[in-house]
């Protein structure tokens, strides 16, 4: 992790940068741009909140995005318009205040057994009766009425946000009836098998494309009738995070089912979850950030060649995190990290600038962290401090003027470009099972990390794009894969690769040592005519190269370069971070 005094350092040259870029301009003239933007559609900031509007979570941003779709929506979204903000709405996809729901006030039936539940009967809470969902068709059903409810209170955009399924989920008996509606076969306990924990994943995942897609064709159907464009964005974390956290989503097929757009949803919270670096677990807030946000980044790449023609990305800023107990000190330097990792993205020039406001400026925290307090010290909690308050207010301007041409950002031209680490969804599918787990995602850490502390700026790169966006691989000149960790998905991926590496003279540095357990569950490269021990055989043959060969090999115009290793194991151990 950078010091704080280093990233305060980079950043503070990263707004200089910006400064330079766009011109000093007065604060009239500022606030006139302000205005103008708020009346464009360009909406390139926003901040969510339950509350209504206060003159003490006034912010300088385009869109407020009120959150939560009770009775009381209409009232609370009539407070954030009248003072000259547009109106989006969000509310949870898997989680929220869904009691009538839940108890069976919505429809005259108890839906009880669709709260995700693990093997031991407990179910998986947001706090109190707040369960994340094992969405039926009912459910999405459901959640359209509170979206109308939005919709007819004149919300001009929809969020359906963090679509989450537990891995340690799947035994709650809704699950099970879509188990065997979908398999044709009774339900296995997802814990009993790597196959069985495959096929749970793979169906947690298709469950909330379903239920999303359920809510966006309703808003687009309603939008047509009442002649309006209504966009739905889909906030949630990176696949990384996600697959870190043990959590399965629908990320790179969102955009298929009716998704305008994601909000990167990267903070403290995700980015200091801790890694493992040359043998040593560690919280890493920027690199984790920085990778995270490029994953945000790269999936929205896919949805056009250009970047006027891409759907729209949002990256979350975060000014401190969910856990309360942490110091003013902390969540600053914190921060810091965060948003100097979203400032190296130069496709980006979205941001939601904060999620609830009135917890930042109304709220005490500990002047002090834990480890810093002496044994029987009361905690003192004070508001945010002043110099805090003033940074994030400078930041949130300088964000919102942030829409840089990428001509003129030299990053874009240097040499470090064009290197990515490929990532796929299955990612997710085996964060479970009765097999050893990697508890700290070595298998993706142990590939992108030493890159990153090297200087390397690298992407993390996604498989399911590249099997299907024409030239999607084009502007890159190394990637590295493993099938170690996670599984590709169709077999088209290995001819769209083979075919990058032939005719636009890539190079593949795959690193695998084929012992991961889930090369055996039921899957395209050994069911019908395939029998592969290991997808990595068939990509091999797709590059004409033997299955074994190790060391660096000629395909075409580009190479191979193939270690039988794991990348888990080199990043528990020093010195193979050089290696």
């Amino acid at each position: 992790m950078a010091t704080k005094s280093s990233t305060s350092q980079a950043l503070a040259a990263l707004l200089l940068v910006a400064a330079a870029l766009f011109g000093g301009r007065s604060a009239a003239a500022q606030r006139q741009q302000t205005e103008q933007q708020r009346m464009s559609s360009e909406e390139r900031l926003s901040f969510q909140s339950f509350a209504p509007y206060g003159p003490r979570v006034h912010l300088n941003a385009d869109v407020a995005m009120v959150y939560g779709i009770d009775p009381t929506l209409p009232e609370r979204i009539k407070t954030w318009r009248d003072r000259g903000y547009r109106i989006h709405v969000m509310t949870g996809v898997s989680w929220g205040e869904y009691q009538d729901y839940l108890y069976g006030r919505f429809d005259g039936k108890n839906h009880e057994d669709e709260a995700q539940t693990d093997r031991d009967g407990n179910r998986i809470s947001h706090g109190r009766d707040v369960y994340y969902m094992s969405p039926g068709e009912s459910y999405g059903k459901f959640l359209t009425v509170g979206v109308k409810r939005a919709l007819d209170a004149g919300a001009e955009a929809i969020h359906l946000e963090e679509p989450e399924f537990w891995v340690r989920g799947g035994y709650e008996p809704s699950f099970r009836r879509e188990w065997k509606a979908r398999y044709g076969e009774e339900w296995q306990p997802p814990h009993g098998s790597a196959d069985a924990q495959w096929r749970a994943s793979r169906l947690k995942y298709d469950l909330y494309r379903r239920a999303l897609a359920q809510v966006f064709d309703f808003v687009r159907e309603y939008g047509k009738k009442a002649g309006r464009t209504i966009p739905c964005y889909v906030p949630t974390h990176s696949l990384i995070n996600y697959a870190h956290w043990r959590i399965v989503s629908p990320e790179s097929s969102l955009l298929a089912v009716g998704c305008d757009g994601y909000i990167a949803q990267v903070w403290t919270g995700t980015a200091r979850t801790p890694n493992v670096y040359e043998g040593r677990r560690a919280e890493r807030t920027f690199e984790t950030a920085f990778l995270e946000y490029g994953a945000m980044q790269n999936l929205v790449r896919a949805s056009g060649s250009r970047p006027g023609e891409r759907r729209r990305v949002w990256y979350l800023n975060d000014p401190i995190e969910d856990d309360p107990d942490h110091s003013w000190d902390d969540y600053r330097r914190n921060w810091e990290n965060t948003l100097t990792a979203s400032l190296l993205q130069p496709e980006v020039w979205r941001y939601e600038i904060m999620p609830w406001p009135d917890r930042i400026f109304t709220r005490p925290y500990p002047v002090k962290e834990a480890r810093d307090r002496k044994p029987g010290e009361a905690v003192e909690k004070v508001g945010i401090p002043a110099a805090y308050e003033t940074e994030l207010q400078a930041v949130i301007t300088a964000l919102g003027d942030m829409k840089q041409p990428t001509s003129r950002v030299g990053w874009e031209r240097s040499g470090t470009q064009g290197v990515g680490v490929l990532v796929s969804d299955t990612m997710m599918f085996q964060r479970g099972g009765p097999s050893p787990s990697d508890p700290d995602l070595g298998s993706f850490y142990g590939l992108a990390l030493p890159l990153l502390k090297h200087g390397l700026p690298v992407e993390p790169v996604q498989i399911e794009s590249a099997a299907s966006q024409k030239d999607f691989l084009k502007p890159y000149r190394m990637l590295l894969l493993t099938y170690e960790g996670q599984k590709p998905p169709t077999p088209e991926f290995h001819r769209a690769l083979a075919e990058w590496v032939r005719r636009a003279g890539g190079v593949v540095v795959v690193v695998d040592d084929d012992k991961d357990p889930f090369h055996g569950v039921r899957e395209w490269w050994n069911t019908g005519a395939m029998k592969y021990a290991t997808p990595r055989e068939h990509l091999f043959e797709a590059l004409g190269i033997p299955a074994g060969a190790t060391g660096l090999h000629r395909v075409g115009k580009g190479a191979v370069l193939y270690a039988s290793a794991s990348p888990a194991a080199l990043s528990r151990e020093a010195g193979e971070a050089e290696a």
